[in-house]
This record gives C-alpha cells, structure tokens and sequence, in this order.
C-alpha cells in the first residue's frame, strides 16, 4: 500500500514537471517568433523609406530647423543690419526746367544712380513747364540728394520720405533657402539610391518642385535687396517764371519793352499803308469809272450854266 502510494506521487511530479518544461518551450518559441516578426517590420520599412524619401526629407527638415530657424532670428537682427526700403516724393518749383532736369541728371550719375522715368508736359498759354522725374539713389547717399534737389529750386511746396521694415521677411527668406537646400540635397541622395523607375519618377517632380521653389525665393531674396540698396526718388517739377506777384520778366526790362513797342508801331504803320495801297489799287477801276462819271455830269452842269 505505501509503495502504491509513494509511486501515485512520483508520477505526479514527473507530470508536472513536463508541464512547466512545455510551456517554458512554448514562451520561447513565442518570443523568437515576435523578434523575428519585428526585425521583418523594421527591414520593411528600411525598404521603403527610398519611395517615401520626399516625406521623410520633410519631417526631417521640420524637427532639424525649427531650433535652427529661431536661433538665427535671434543671432541675425541686429539693429546695424535693418533692411529697410525707403522711398521719398518732392514736389518743387524751379525758373528752368531743363536747367533743374540736367542738374538731377548729374547728381544721379555722380552717386551711382539711375533714373528709371522721366517725363514732362508744357503749357503754351501759360508759357511753363511740368514734369516728373523718378531715380533711383544708392540709401547712404539719397538724404543728401534730396537736399541738394531742395537747395536748387525756387520753392519746395512738398516733401515727404517713408520707409518699409523688411527684415524680418528678409531672415524668414534665409532660413527658408536653408531649409530648402537640405531637402533638394536629400532628395538628390534618394535618387542615387533609387532602384525602381517609380521612385525616380516620383522624386524627379519632389526634386523639380523644390528647386522651383528655391528659385522663388532667391528671386525674392534678389528684389528686396535691391529694393533696400537703392531708394527711389520722385520729383515733380513745375517751372514758375514769375519772381513778383501780377509782374513777370518782360514787365521789369526797360528795354526790352521799348523795343517791343517800337516793333508794334512799325509792323501797324506797314499794315495801315499796306491796306491803303491795297485798297486803292484793288479799287483803281471803280475810281476811274466814278471820275468818269463825274466829269461827265461836271461838264453838262457847266455848260448849262454858260446857257
């Protein structure tokens, strides 16, 4: 009876222990099995991260400069470092407007400027002159210009500058172009790795898209720099002869009044003996046939006087 029992008990424990062996085994397996299918996953995507490469090129280029971008706003405003795009309007009275026009001419040309329009209109009833001028002036030197344009005309009726904060636009442009510079070159290194006809296609137009982009920005980057170097200028000229009120130059030379006057009394005794003689002369056949007449009925009056 005790070995019946103590051989039951045996049995028991060597079952048990096959039990927790299998199931040991079984964890094991399960293990290597979910390695395994992780390493399949991580290959997976290792494979396909060419045909997304415009993708991740993004995302990578959103978590790597957004630091980058504040760092350099914070590095490159500088108060020194402003671009600012100012432009100045003057309105002014001047005795000579082609006098005024080849002085602005001049100064434009000594300071490296240009003039980008000119033109003007004249009154002939009023005998004067307006026009405008638009030049562009390099920034350092156009305050000066405005002076100079002010100190040589007769009267300055409008004077006005304003200027154009364009930094921070400038900075964001910056970073911009980084960014987009280190996408064009991801997009480049994807390309060389790529195998299928598929991904060239698809990177080709990201790359081309990029590309065009850049080339916006540059432009941009181009016309606010120049926009910021060279102020502009607009002048607008009226040419005023008169120096007193209700009197002009004629008025206040002598001489040349009295020349004047002596023309007009010439040229109106030519015209009263002209018209006399051309009036005679057209006339001529009329006279003779009234002195005709006139003898005529002269004789025959006196005849019957002496009758």
């Amino acid at each position: 009876m005790k070995k019946g029992l103590l051989l039951l008990i045996v049995l028991c424990i060597g079952i048990l222990v096959t039990a927790c062996s299998n199931d040991s085994e079984s964890s094991e397996s399960s293990s290597d099995q979910a390695n395994f299918n992780t390493e399949e996953s991580v290959e997976r995507e290792i494979n396909d991260s060419i045909s997304e490469g415009n993708d991740q090129a993004v995302v990578q280029e959103d978590s790597d400069f957004q630091e980058e971008g504040a760092a350099s706003q914070e590095v490159e405003i500088i108060p020194s470092d402003r671009k600012i795009i100012y432009n100045a309007n003057l309105y002014i009275e001047v005795k000579d407007y082609q006098q005024t026009l080849n002085r602005i001419q001049s100064q434009v040309a000594d300071r490296g400027g240009y003039i980008v329009e000119s033109n003007m209109t004249g009154d002939t009833e009023n005998s004067s002159t307006y026009g405008h001028v638009t030049v562009r002036i390099p920034q350092d030197q156009f305050r000066e210009f405005i002076l100079i344009v002010e100190e040589g005309s007769s009267n300055v009726l409008e004077s006005s500058i304003s200027g154009q904060d364009v930094t921070e636009e400038f900075i964001d442009l910056e970073s911009r172009l980084k960014s987009k510079r280190v996408v064009e070159e991801r997009l480049l290194s994807f390309m060389e790795q790529a195998e299928k006809t598929e991904d060239l296609l698809t990177i080709s137009a990201d790359l081309a898209k990029v590309q065009g982009e850049l080339d916006e920005i540059t432009g941009r980057m181009k016309y606010l720099e120049n926009r910021t170097d060279l102020a502009t200028v607009t002048i607008s000229i009226q040419e005023n002869n008169v120096t007193i009120s209700g009197m002009n130059d004629g008025d206040l030379n002598t001489w040349e009044k009295t020349k004047q006057q002596f023309l007009k009394s010439i040229n109106f005794l030519l015209s009263a003996f002209s018209g006399i003689f051309v009036f005679i002369i057209g006339n001529l056949p009329l006279f003779i046939l009234l002195g005709a007449i006139a003898a005529i009925v002269f004789f025959v009056y006196r005849k019957k006087m002496k009758g």
